[in-house]
């Protein structure tokens, strides 16, 4: 067993739990405990671990991006109820704010690299600075893009902002002294929406890091507009829906129905996925940036 796999909701653990038995994601083991009840010894000899892992995407998303199965990497798309419309705005006074959790557990543990997601509403924000400011502090470098689905193709916004915590900061440092700010694009750092950096974190420009995205999402890159033939979601049915528009689903898929099994625990944790796409996009300008070093 090289993954670890933490998520509380039953259905998705049970999701988690098929999929490894499929083959789908890393071979690993299910912890339905809270994350505040973890502690270091739990994830000892895990190469991989996913908290709030959901139905594991970003296990499918490392494997597409071919980062092997082996390969340290942890992983944790806190919730983003407190910081995003879907919650009722309590931010980090919510009860599920649980970075400080994750955060104490990267600090006993040094993971390698720590990959996350996060809402990219404006109330998020002082989130992700907050995130930059504990990974800074354990000697992370550290980098985050906002960007939409629609930037790998899918034909809908869903916009998210991705980050990355990376224990060889040296290395980073190291490329950017001397570096006008405009080499820093080439150079392959992640950016805020806003082209400004979160705050002083070291980021390059908006339009580079979109392009970077883009570039790995195996779309056609003469068109990286969302559509119904673009990228991975060229085969989707539009179905034309009483509000009047058209929404893409799988193909082949059946319209939902009274009777169809576990529905409402099915659409609870697509809900809560993150997009794999969008997620192996992110990983590979990644890898793409640390492996050519």
């Amino acid at each position: 067993m090289t993954a670890y796999y933490n998520e509380i909701d039953p259905h998705a653990a049970q999701h988690l739990r098929n999929l490894i038995d499929a083959g789908h994601i890393a071979p690993g083991v299910v912890d339905t405990r809270s994350i505040e009840d973890v502690t270091p010894n739990d994830l000892k000899g895990f190469r991989q671990c996913h908290f709030f892992a959901g139905i594991g995407g970003w296990s499918l998303a490392l494997r597409r991006a071919g980062w092997p199965d082996d390969r340290p990497a942890w992983t944790a798309s806190c919730p983003c109820q407190p910081f995003s419309a879907a919650g009722k705005g309590l931010g980090f006074a919510d009860e599920r704010h649980l970075w400080p959790s994750a955060h104490w557990l990267i600090g006993q543990l040094r993971p390698v690299v720590v990959f996350g997601e996060q809402s990219s509403s404006k109330d998020a924000e002082d989130w992700i600075d907050l995130v930059q400011t504990d990974m800074e502090s354990l000697g992370y470098a550290f980098g985050a893009s906002a960007f939409p689905s629609a930037g790998v193709g899918a034909p809908h916004i869903r916009e998210r902002t991705y980050w990355l915590a990376d224990t060889n900061r040296e290395q980073y440092e190291e490329r950017l002294s001397g570096c006008r700010e405009g080499d820093r694009q080439e150079a392959g750092w992640l950016a805020h929406p806003c082209g400004e950096g979160w705050k002083g974190g070291v980021s390059g420009g908006q339009d580079a890091a979109r392009e970077a995205v883009n570039g790995y999402a195996g779309c056609d890159s003469t068109d990286s507009r969302p559509g119904p033939v673009n990228g991975f979601w060229g085969a989707a049915d539009w179905l034309f829906c009483r509000d009047g528009k058209w929404r893409p689903v799988r193909s082949g898929s059946f319209p939902l129905a009274n009777g169809v099994s576990a529905r409402v625990g099915k659409l609870r944790t697509y809900g809560n996925a993150i997009n794999v796409e969008a997620a192996t996009a992110f990983i590979t300008a990644y890898m793409a940036t640390v492996d050519n070093v």
